[in-house]
């Protein structure tokens, strides 16, 4: 009972590793972590250490693929028993651990512990190389890849490796053709839940909470925002791994590596032979000689080879004002005219003394 206390108190942990900074409130967790340094349960495919058996046993499931424990309802697979049990959740709707601070429900006390280092601003986890910190050990061990450049997840199929376990599991869905996320509003499926989300975001929802600080165009995600200030910027955060060249956009980086340094691969169109760096640009171009146009206004029918220019067109027949005003907040349909505007609406603010 006394050692079972010391998970809720935070008894003191006076057993330190000699070979990392971890720190154990018993002798028996130390002498079970140095497995991991003494290699004694190591996996012959990877090379990585674990500090017992059954933990080695569960990570060998990654290389073989096996997943024993099924779920009754979906017939999702799973590694471990563990999992099966969060995932039961999902169909049950249970979330039994609650916040006693903003009182967010979770289906795991794993993830709730995670989540009251949000309140508390614990990063318990120190990476040895830069110091940095982290709130779970799953986040260490993901960053100490950066370091390393360890890749211990391998595709079974193309032989392509990973840092990430969730990384290799969305490449498998290339192969297998699976996209279990699936729009609710227009029945189209994606391989990541992420992709799902963006896509919901940027089709299906009119919000536009970003703007830029330079122009004040309107943006549906972030992201977006930090790729169009480079416009403005002039930043270039894309450098060569060759030469000294800098590149404002990862695709005019990898169209550089292609053309000076042969590295990648070219998609190569079978009609006119013009060259591609990524495979969807070789897609729309294709159309382009196919003279299919996908994408049709819903207010003229007019058509168009790509989603970009559709867009282009729509504001034609819309009042919707994607461009605001930095100082004052005013929406305008054209960038020309916010800037205009913008000119006029600083001069005033400096006159009234409100910008200094």
């Amino acid at each position: 009972m006394e050692k079972h206390g010391k998970l809720h108190n935070g008894g003191d942990k006076l057993y330190s590793c000699s070979k990392c900074d971890k720190h154990f409130a018993s002798q028996r967790n130390l002498t079970q972590h140095m497995n991991i340094h003494n290699g004694r349960f190591k996996c012959s495919e990877c090379g990585k250490c674990f500090d017992s058996s059954s933990k080695l046993t569960v990570h060998r499931r990654i290389h073989s693929g096996e997943k024993p424990f099924q779920c009754s309802v979906c017939n999702k697979a799973y590694a471990q028993a563990g999992h099966l049990t969060v995932h039961s959740r999902i169909h049950s709707g249970d979330k039994p651990y609650t916040c006693h601070v903003c009182q967010k429900t979770f289906s795991e006390n794993g993830r709730l512990k995670h989540h009251m280092r949000i309140h508390t601003g614990e990063k318990p986890y120190k990476c040895r190389l830069c110091r940095k910190a982290f709130r779970t050990s799953e986040k260490l061990d993901k960053h100490d890849r950066v370091h390393s450049g360890d890749k211990p997840y391998k595709c079974n199929i193309c032989c392509k490796t990973f840092s990430e376990l969730g990384n290799l599991n969305s490449h498998i869905r290339v192969h297998t053709g699976d996209k279990p996320y699936k729009c609710t509003l227009c029945d189209k499926c994606f391989r990541q839940s992420s992709h799902l989300k963006t896509h919901k975001r940027y089709v299906h929802s009119n919000r536009t909470p970003y703007h830029c600080p330079f122009c004040g165009k309107l943006f549906k995600i972030c992201t977006e925002v930090i790729s169009h200030v480079r416009v403005h910027t002039r930043a270039k955060p894309y450098s060569c791994r060759h030469c000294s060249q800098t590149f404002t956009w990862l695709d005019t980086l990898k169209a550089h590596l292609l053309r000076s340094h042969n590295e990648g691969t070219w998609f190569t169109c079978h009609i006119c032979q013009k060259k591609f760096s990524y495979k969807s640009h070789l897609k729309q171009h294709l159309l382009r000689h196919e003279g299919v146009k996908l994408y049709a206004c819903d207010e003229c029918k007019k058509c168009f080879y790509t989603t970009t220019e559709l867009k282009q067109h729509q504001t034609v027949h819309s009042d919707f004002k994607g461009f605001c005003c930095g100082f004052c907040g005013k929406d305008f349909k054209r960038a020309r005219s916010v800037k205009i505007h913008a000119r006029t609406c600083s001069e005033k603010l400096v006159s009234d003394n409100i910008l200094i």
